[in-house]
């Protein structure tokens, strides 16, 4: 007689947590160069003889190709397998990083940022994809905070390590920086991510290209829509033009294609659709933040880059820390609930920033982001697990492919808006305020009696026009953040559509491994 028993999946399996390190590296060496380049700008104006508004192709250059190639992750990983596919990536990411710290110029720089984004596009992606497939049920919630914090920690600590390595090295140590992370990462993912079978998957080529030209385009246009005025330039209106063209042609052609770079089809999948909206908003949101908060306090309380990047840490280690108390609430409380409880806190630590005005002590910059982390925290982990509660494990790499897209065209949306939000009413309440200025206004007189000047004192309008610059730009960074606290808020009705499987693909990965023994009864 055969007799069956039942052995469980232990939960100790100390590979998979050196598993859950490697390619956490890999995702903070990667995400981390979408911010940290930030500071180091200024600098690298003058070594490669860039005007400011030529300087923002770096950024431009990076953030485009990521978009473009994310979704080509999935095709790529079944016809390389994820090992080899991940070590081409960080192979890549890591000689492009050494280019780009000896470019002489900035034509070379643009080059090695786009060849630095095409590379790194596949690594987000991946290490999602390869996290949900090694971990079982009750582990995953534990394994998706430790990925998560690469993911929140790498634009929130940018400026940081990027004010402290400009300062004290050199701006071409941005980018050395990732050769030695780089090489100790493909050591490890070597070793402990294990080689899978090659499929043969045919490719959709033309619609990969027009996937590529409209989200190129799309990713162009929002990083140069407030520089160029939007539709006001030309160039804006025909990066609309082929961005609206593009897309709405590959979505007719791939939308039920087998052979299509992104499996459209997916997205009947109700809980990928929702989560992948949610992430462009809580990306809109993070992104926005932290492109303003650091133009805030350098423009207007004239802190230096060191300075401001060590106020903004305090909002990645909450995060941190948010992450963590979810991944043991998860299973007990559910993911929707706790996603309801970070947007709270992410609203209410933006909330305050409203209230700012020109004499604020440093506290009243942490203590804020301190709840904005928290509760950024308790969103991403659950919402990257409502991402896969009802998609089947096969399709993991498109569905991963397509959250992760959904996450840096809102990111690029977010910066967008915030930035034409400050922009625009800084503009308005210039002129707003203006007007209030006159000879015969008794505050005028007032505030200028404490200066112990006059109306009729040559330096008057200097000052005057420098407070008015600081008192709009002031009001222009309060209208964005409540853009900010709104766009948290606005997502926690998208929580009430989510549907729960009954039976969960984390539910049967977790399962049990039956091994068979023989003997005689």
């Amino acid at each position: 007689m055969t007799v069956a028993r039942t052995t469980p999946v232990s939960s100790a399996d100390a590979p998979r947590w050196l598993l859950s390190i490697a390619v956490m590296l890999a995702t903070v060496m990667v995400i981390l160069d979408m911010t940290i380049v930030n500071v180091a700008l200024p600098h690298m104006m003058g070594s490669l003889g860039a005007t400011a508004d030529q300087i923002t192709w770096v950024l431009t250059a990076y953030i485009v190709m990521e978009a473009i190639f994310i979704p080509m992750s999935g095709f790529l990983a079944a016809r390389l397998g994820r090992r080899r596919l991940m070590l081409i990536s960080i192979t890549g990411f890591v000689a492009a990083s050494a280019l780009c710290g000896q470019a002489d110029s900035l034509a070379e720089m643009v080059l090695f940022r786009l060849f630095q984004g095409a590379f790194g596009a596949a690594v987000i992606p991946l290490s999602q994809s390869i996290m949900v497939d090694n971990f079982p049920g009750d582990e995953r919630g534990k394994a998706m905070a430790l990925w998560g914090v690469g993911i929140m920690l790498g634009p929130i600590l940018g400026p940081t390590l990027g004010g402290y390595i400009t300062q004290y090295l050199d701006w071409r140590w941005v980018f050395y920086i990732n050769v030695p992370v780089g090489i100790i990462n493909l050591l490890m993912i070597s070793r402990l991510v294990k080689p899978e079978p090659r499929r043969r998957v045919k490719l959709d080529w033309i619609g990969a290209l027009l996937l590529a030209v409209g989200i190129g385009s799309l990713q162009i246009l929002l990083d140069r829509g407030n520089q160029e005025n939007w539709f006001h330039s030309d160039m804006i209106i025909a990066l609309a033009m082929i961005t609206i063209t593009g897309l709405v042609i590959f979505t007719l052609r791939s939308w039920s294609r087998a052979d299509s770079v992104l499996q459209l089809h997916l997205l009947r999948d109700r809980n990928l659709i929702l989560a992948s909206l949610m992430m462009a908003g809580f990306g809109m949101a993070l992104f926005g933040m932290i492109a303003l908060q650091p133009l805030m306090l350098e423009r207007l309380f004239d802190y230096p880059a060191q300075t401001t990047g060590l106020v903004m840490a305090p909002r990645g280690l909450a995060s941190a820390l948010g992450m963590f108390a979810v991944s043991r609430l998860i299973t007990r409380v559910g993911a929707p609930r706790l996603v309801l409880a970070g947007l709270a806190l992410a609203a209410a630590g933006t909330w305050p920033m409203t209230w700012y005005n020109l004499d604020l002590s440093i506290g009243w910059f942490v203590w804020p982001t301190v709840l904005q982390g928290l509760g950024m925290g308790m969103i991403f982990v659950p919402l990257s697990a409502l991402v896969y509660e009802t998609l089947p494990r096969s399709a993991t790499d498109q569905g991963s492919a397509i959250f992760n897209l959904a996450r840096t065209v809102g990111s690029a949306v977010g910066i967008s808006i915030a930035a034409t939000v400050f922009t625009r009413m800084t503009q308005v309440n210039w002129n707003r305020l203006g007007g209030d200025i006159n000879p015969y206004n008794p505050a005028l007189q007032q505030w200028l009696a404490v200066k112990h000047l006059t109306v009729a004192d040559p330096l008057a309008p200097q000052l005057l026009a420098h407070e008015l610059a600081r008192q709009a730009s002031m009001i222009g960074f309060i209208d964005a953040y409540w853009f900010v606290t709104l766009s948290f808020l606005l997502l926690a009705p998208l929580l009430l559509l989510f549907r729960k499987s009954a039976t969960s693909p984390a539910s049967a990965d977790s399962g049990l491994k039956i091994r068979v023994d023989a003997g005689e009864v």
